[in-house]
């Protein structure tokens, strides 16, 4: 097929803080258990197909700490042996076909039911969370505050035994990072609750304590809600002092979320939905950006990345779908220049003839009137 110029900016290389993604398509899970057991679901069913062709991969969320692990083992350990032993491959089989690894450190605070250490869960204040636990955490004292950052630092170093290129705070969704940032959890009266100064305070020490022991040669991001969808939480113009907040403290992306904050949530979903969040906060922070949230087709992606909407966008579903997604996208548009594994290249060769086959006839049969 002929190249078409306006999708050349979905294969161009960007530059993630100091590492190279050479496309703009980030597979990312969908809470499917690949990080559950034998041995951890053949690492992450073989990184999620590694030679899928996306720019970079990032696992299903990874737990810090034997206390934040879910009920259904669904999440990686980062604190396990075994679990890093598997993870490495993944990461070996991702820079292996030419992606980026991403690690997503977890602790779910009152998410979590602690199936390890049998604990109380702890939050930052006494308020269950209003999905499947309800369970009333711990509201967290300085010794836990303390403690708890420590398991995050932990496990980024834990991460960068591993080989991941990436690592980013999950601070969406009401878990531990987000129940500080957002007023729908935190009602503290110290220095941690309050205004959203206060809010942002722990999340950010943790960021920081993070970047601390990152290397400088690998970026780190962070993932927010950047609204509840909910009366007394965070909305929009607040999200963007979020994001700011953690540019300011070393962030190289921001992947822009939002909700799964309390079942009286009312979000307003649609195509892409959660894009304009995103495009706020990337043109007014000036800080590169994820897109995620019912993106699921090529020409979507363009839209979004060349209205300089967002830098990258976050696929679950269409990958899930259909592991070689981006390759097939870049045979349809031309893309003669996408790394295939030398293994598929006559699967390429065969797609590219009956693709300009298919060009061919309609060609035809619009001259023909028909």
């Amino acid at each position: 097929m002929a190249r078409d110029p306006k999708y050349d900016i979905l294969f161009e290389p960007i530059q993630l803080g100091p590492k190279t993604m050479k496309n703009r398509f980030y597979q990312i899970p969908h809470c499917n258990g690949f990080g559950s057991e034998k041995p951890m679901s053949q690492a992450y069913f073989r990184a999620m197909k590694a030679e899928g062709g996306y720019g970079a991969c990032c696992t299903e969320y990874c737990s810090i700490h034997p206390e934040s692990d879910d009920t259904h083992r669904v999440s990686a350990r980062l604190w396990d042996d075994d679990d890093i032993k598997n993870l490495g491959l993944m990461c070996d089989m991702l820079h292996e076909h030419g992606a980026l690894a991403a690690a997503e450190l977890w602790y779910g605070g009152p998410h979590a039911p602690c199936m390890e250490s049998r604990c109380v869960p702890r939050a930052p204040s006494q308020i269950p969370s209003d999905f499947e636990h309800l369970t009333y955490p711990k509201e967290m004292d300085k010794d836990d505050i303390r403690e708890v950052q420590g398991f995050y630092v932990a496990a980024a170093k834990r991460a960068r035994e591993a080989g991941f290129d990436i690592v980013y705070v999950y601070g969406s969704h009401s878990y531990l990072p987000q129940q500080f940032l957002t007023p729908y959890y935190n009602r503290r009266t110290d220095e941690y609750g309050g205004s959203l100064e206060n809010r942002l305070r722990y999340p950010l020490e943790v960021f920081r304590a993070i970047r601390a022991v990152w290397p400088d040669e690998r970026p780190i991001s962070v993932r927010i809600s950047a609204t509840d969808w909910v009366e007394g939480g965070i909305a929009g113009p607040e999200s963007v002092e979020i994001a700011r907040a953690f540019a300011e403290a070393g962030a190289d992306a921001i992947h822009v979320s939002t909700g799964q904050t309390s079942p009286d949530a009312k979000p307003v979903y649609g195509r892409a939905y959660q894009t304009p969040f995103s495009d706020r906060i990337r043109n007014e922070v000036g800080v590169a950006t994820i897109a995620v949230g019912n993106i699921t087709e090529a020409d979507q992606v363009n839209a979004i990345v060349a209205a300089g909407r967002a830098d990258l966008c976050a696929l679950a579903r269409p990958h899930l779908a259909d592991a070689a997604w981006t390759l097939h996208v870049a045979a349809e548009q031309g893309w003669a220049e996408q790394w295939w594994p030398p293994q598929y290249l006559t699967g390429k060769q065969q797609l590219e003839r009956n693709l300009a086959k298919k060009a061919a006839q309609a060609a035809e049969l619009a001259e023909g009137g028909i």
